[in-house]
């Protein structure tokens, strides 16, 4: 087949994918990439892609064929699709739902494991870590039976065998609670869900039947997946548990409950470490679920999971999950499972665990898309590179890789440029986010701004974040504690000094505390030392901008008059 040679796509054999971001159609292939491929680098002009064997089982699971990849890799591409990628994605694709998870009739306490052919029964049989799991069922051509409280770790092991399993054993319905959207606020305002959020919900809840209820939606922050999560609520009219990531995240879940349902205030309840409320819907913090008394001991809250017949648990900011809580969620396999988030990466690497325990890929809307349809603002990012002082040159050469990212990430002319950034965009309504306390008090002095941390009282900072909402306080500097879960719908400007080394998740959820919808596009700024492993880890976190399609200039502070 002819090809094209001003396509954008150029499609390698070793699975990679280039992006010419300046060639015709780049931003709608960039959109078609997005459900079955991974961002890898994200330089000036060509953008590297990847397909993995867990980014098409995701694809799969979300109902994409191989004939919708191949597809898009044909209608793209600059030169001809290499034969040995095609017959790949057709293979890998096909592993899902070669083995599946079923109950017995009858139930029987336990469930039962069936691979298509005994060529995958033996392969399975010869794991030592998988194995140990499974029993094989002699009245019945291979297949394995295993323990219920083996459900989600078989899942595990099987991945990483390169065997995604079909789950298809029924959900606990939990017990029944009624749960109505409301049409108005109780601010009187007009409300209804977004034709996106009800695609999510349905793609989540699906048919009701085995196979669904499990699994994960990705939309930008600020677009509602609050909403979404109150959905999939009144679709299931049943008891829920919402975990997320702090106390102020807890208490924005239950003002929109309030707010957008007619569930009575005696049904929601809190769970965190100011109070401890088991209603038939219940907020928890991820935080409290994981403290414990030492190293040694159990996890005391854990038995939350277990303290009401739950038939649906939310995983808010699904990406942040902590490890220990993949533990608990291995055991309540029968549980229906929604995450939300608005990027999968994962910096521990655990994207496969949640594939394997939370749930598959379900529905994915590209940012741009959004923005395009005004869900979102449009925003433009900037990268601000400032010089290090000369006085702290010879430390920062002398230093640990560590203290050079605490060196460079403090430099003290960042303050200065913050504060020039501030005078620029007077009047709008203004995030400083950074990493270190001592530098965010420094900047939160010279501004005459309030300063929010970890160590910030949970009232004190709600009244701060009130008062930035009602445009009371125009500019607020925050740390990482505002990563997540923050409604600021009026911010416009954010002004990034710090960060977590590259974490392209914290680049997403930053991004995302200026992308409520507003008659204005938001401003994105990075600053920067230059020469220092900051410019390393800064290209890193810019992956998650380039994967969503916005473009981002770099200014020395030579080149422009801050």
């Amino acid at each position: 087949m002819r090809k094209d040679s001003s396509n954008p796509l150029i499609v390698q054999g070793d699975r990679s994918i280039l992006l010419d971001i300046h060639a015709p159609g780049a931003d709608e292939a960039r959109c078609a990439l997005i459900p079955f491929a991974e961002l890898e680098k994200s330089p000036e002009h060509l953008h590297t892609y990847r397909i993995t064997p867990l980014s098409l089982w995701n694809a799969a699971s979300a109902g994409l064929s191989p004939e919708q990849i191949l597809s898009v890799l044909e209608e793209f591409s600059r030169y001809a699709v290499p034969s040995n990628l095609l017959e790949w994605v057709s293979g890998t694709m096909s592993r899902f739902g070669k083995i599946t998870m079923e109950e017995p009739a009858g139930g029987g306490g336990f469930l039962l494991l069936k691979t298509e052919s005994a060529k995958i029964f033996r392969e399975i049989s010869a794991s030592k870590k998988a194995s140990k799991y499974l029993s094989p069922v002699e009245d019945e051509e291979n297949t394995f039976r295993l323990d219920l409280l083996n459900r989600g770790t078989v899942k595990q092991e099987l991945l990483k065998l390169g065997w995604p399993v079909k789950d298809l054993v029924p959900l606990k319905s939990g017990s029944p609670l009624e749960i109505k959207i409301r049409r108005q606020t109780r601010a009187g305002k007009p409300f209804e869900v977004r034709s996106y959020q009800e695609a999510a919900s349905r793609a989540f809840v699906g048919d009701n039947n085995p196979g669904t209820g499990f699994g994960v939606i990705v939309l930008p922050c600020g677009s509602g997946k609050t909403v979404v999560g109150m959905n999939v609520m009144a679709m299931l009219q049943t008891e829920t548990l919402i975990l997320t990531m702090n106390t102020a995240a807890v208490h924005q879940w239950i003002d929109e409950l309030k707010d957008k349902t007619f569930l009575d205030e005696n049904s929601i309840g809190e769970y965190t470490g100011m109070a401890k409320d088991i209603k038939p819907v219940t907020v928890a913090t991820y935080q409290i679920l994981t403290w414990r008394g030492g190293k040694e001991e159990e996890f005391p809250h854990f038995n939350l999971f277990r303290s009401r017949s739950w038939g649906l648990v939310i995983y808010d900011e699904v990406h942040l999950l902590p490890a220990p809580v993949f533990r608990i969620t291995a055991e309540i396999q029968t549980v229906r499972r929604l995450g939300l988030t608005a990027t999968l990466v994962r910096e521990d690497g655990l994207e496969s665990d949640v594939f394997s325990l939370v749930g598959p890929k379900r529905f994915d809307v590209p940012w741009k898309e959004m923005e395009e349809q005004g869900w979102i603002a449009g925003a433009s990012c900037s990268e601000i590179r400032v010089a290090l002082p000369e006085e702290l040159e010879f430390k920062y050469a002398s230093a640990s890789l560590r203290e050079k990212h605490r060196i460079s990430g403090e430099n003290p002319v960042k303050a200065k440029t913050a504060a020039a950034l501030v005078q620029r965009h007077q009047g709008e309504q203004i995030l400083v986010i950074g990493q270190y306390l001592n530098q965010l008090g420094e900047i939160a002095a010279l501004l005459d701004a309030p300063l929010i941390t970890g160590k910030t009282p949970a009232l004190h900072r709600e009244k701060i974040y009130a008062d930035f909402r009602s445009g009371k306080v125009k500019v607020i500097v925050v740390s990482k504690v505002a990563n997540f879960a923050i409604d600021l719908p009026d911010a416009s400007v954010a002004i990034q000094v710090s960060g977590s080394f590259g974490s392209r998740q914290e680049e997403a959820q930053r991004l995302g505390r200026i992308l409520r919808p507003k008659d204005r596009d938001s401003v994105f700024y990075t600053i920067v030392t230059e020469h220092s492993v900051e410019e390393n880890f800064a290209a890193n976190r810019q992956k998650f901008l380039a994967e969503q399609g916005y473009e981002y200039s770099i200014i020395r502070m030579g080149d422009s008059c801050l």
